[in-house]
């Protein structure tokens, strides 16, 4: 991850009294992955949301795209003293994408898909949001699971054949069909499902401490649920399935269900 290093005495980031029990990695801004380290033996929650800290004293967490001004973290040190943080949370810009030539049941689903896709969702939901692993595998950080054309970002409004829709919460890659998929980062695979209406077929994988990252719209999985994966290691192939107007890989990062943007959690995207 290319980030500062802020330590929490810094006036640019705190709205309330200093405190070095905490440094963080990264920004604090609108849909920010943000990791760092305190005290072993801290407890920590953002906002209510429990934020676990690893033997190492090791933890991460998100800002959402429409994260308030202010977040704060609080602390329990190992002694039981406690302590919270204001942190301010930098507002973003974010772009209007316009996109053409998606077939219309795929804007507007007919109503025979309705409850498939509920479902889906509610698998999607549950492998992002329902696992708190304690073993720290994103502290490995991580690489661009394929390289390319970035041809979508996060953040950006969404507008699928003239009609406005979700932001998209991902960063997608454009390269053709085929193309290997490696994981970004050490973790357990969650989900391997193929063809999925939307995000057709998608692998969802846990790297420690509510974070996981998502890939959509391959055209190969080659991994199953509850398998273990290497960094570096190939878990499937880029392809069209689902919502798409080409081929593309559709990549994701997200702490505790809450979607973030990958490219604060990425080095820049090397040259071809």
């Amino acid at each position: 991850m290319i980030a500062r290093r802020l330590f929490l005495a810094c006036p640019f980031c705190l709205l309330a009294a200093p405190s070095r029990a905490v440094t963080l990695d990264g920004r604090t801004e609108q849909g920010a992955f943000v990791t760092g380290t305190t005290t072993p033996g801290t407890r920590l929650a953002l906002d209510g949301r429990p934020v676990r800290v690893a033997a190492s004293g090791a933890f991460a967490f998100g800002f959402g795209r429409d994260a308030a001004e202010k977040a704060a973290l609080a602390l329990t040190r190992p002694g039981g003293a406690r302590e919270t943080i204001t942190l301010a949370v930098a507002r973003r810009r974010w772009i209007e994408q316009a996109i053409t030539g998606l077939p219309p049941a795929m804007v507007t689903p007919p109503p025979e898909t309705l409850e498939r896709i509920a479902r889906e969702r509610e698998m999607l939901r549950a492998a992002r949001g329902g696992h708190d692993t304690p073993e720290p595998f994103f502290a490995q950080g991580f690489d661009w699971p394929v390289t390319g054309r970035i041809s979508g970002v996060f953040g950006s409004r969404r507008i699928l054949n003239g009609q406005p829709r979700q932001p998209h919460f991902g960063v997608d890659v454009a390269r053709p069909t085929g193309t290997p998929v490696a994981a970004p980062c050490s973790g357990i695979v969650r989900l391997a499902q193929p063809e999925m209406y939307f995000p057709g077929s998608t692998i969802v994988l846990d790297h420690g401490h509510a974070v996981s990252s998502t890939y959509m719209h391959l055209s190969r999985i080659d991994v199953v649920v509850g398998q273990r994966v290497a960094k570096g290691e190939i878990i499937g192939a880029i392809g069209a399935t689902g919502r798409v107007t080409g081929p593309h890989l559709h990549f994701e990062i997200g702490w505790r269900g809450t979607p973030v943007d990958p490219q604060t959690a990425l080095p820049p995207m090397p040259e071809a």
